[in-house]
């Protein structure tokens, strides 16, 4: 797949169309946003400090091709001209009569529309005021976003990532997959966790941790539940007895290199001694 290649599938991603804005580098901004989610064609509308700029080439991190390709227009009329269907990004009501989509349906609809063989784009104001009410009657529809009403206002990158993504997922087979997953880890059979929390007990017994010793039941208690409570993989288990073991052999007064040899056998008679009992039946 080559950059300019949609992220998900062979639809033609949806054109992102700025009006007016001000900052190259919030030109990059966006183009680095489009990049991330597969979408590649970039449409301005009357740039302030005109084109090219190479600070929205510094800004795009490396998203050159989002910025080689730019198209430069004096109108919006000009820049929506070739397309089927526009939607309108606000963050505040219009006199109007246009449908409001949230950004999830938002995708799914230039998804449809764009597998019907529909250009479709999303169109995006000035940073400090949007777009007027006769910019957004251009459009089909009017995307508008769950933000905070006490704090509405987004950058046109950041909202430029939000339809981005919405895009992408639209188009993947599960709109919760990721790109990678954690690894496939076995839960630990039961015979396991016995085994760990009986070495768990003669390691805080030879330590002197349950104090006052009557008390001992219910402190064991309270240790069992937390190692029992988590759904230990077997790996895990490995990890805690290893940590056990190393405690076995090794103390303050006795640290590694002083009798660990005599100190280790006397360990691994003890353990094999112990196996039948807690972990018998692997043969």
């Amino acid at each position: 797949m080559t950059p300019k290649d949609d992220a998900i599938s062979n639809d033609p991603p949806p054109a992102i169309i700025l009006v007016e804005p001000q900052l190259g580098e919030n030109i990059g901004m966006v183009a680095r946003a489009m990049a991330n989610f597969g979408l590649s064609q970039l449409r301005l509308v009357n740039p302030r400090d005109g084109w090219p700029n190479e600070k929205a080439r510094a800004a795009a991190s490396r998203a050159d091709h989002v910025i080689d390709c730019v198209t430069v227009f004096a109108t919006l009329a000009e820049a929506v001209a070739d397309l089927h269907y526009v939607a309108a990004t606000t963050a505040r009501p219009r006199d109007n009569f246009k449908p409001v989509l949230g950004p999830v349906e938002a995708g799914r609809v230039l998804r449809a529309r764009t597998r019907a063989g529909q250009r479709t784009g999303i169109l995006f104001g000035r940073e400090r005021f949007g777009l007027y009410n006769e910019e957004v009657a251009l459009a089909d529809e009017i995307v508008t976003f769950p933000v905070n009403p006490e704090f509405s206002s987004l950058n046109i990158a950041q909202a430029t990532l939000l339809m981005s993504y919405e895009w992408m997922k639209s188009g993947l087979d599960s709109e919760t997959a990721t790109a990678f997953t954690g690894p496939d880890v076995r839960p630990a059979e039961k015979r396991h966790i016995h085994g760990f929390l009986d070495h768990l007990e003669e390691a805080l017994d030879a330590r002197g941790y349950f104090r006052p010793p009557p008390k001992k039941p219910k402190m064991l208690d309270n240790v069992r539940a937390v190692f029992t409570r988590p759904a230990f993989a077997e790996a895990e288990i490995k990890v805690l007895r290893g940590v056990l073991a190393s405690l076995d052999y090794f103390s303050p007064k006795q640290p590694r290199g002083a009798g660990y040899p005599e100190r280790k056998e006397a360990a691994d008679r003890a353990a094999r001694e112990r196996k039948p009992e807690t972990e018998g039946g692997d043969e």
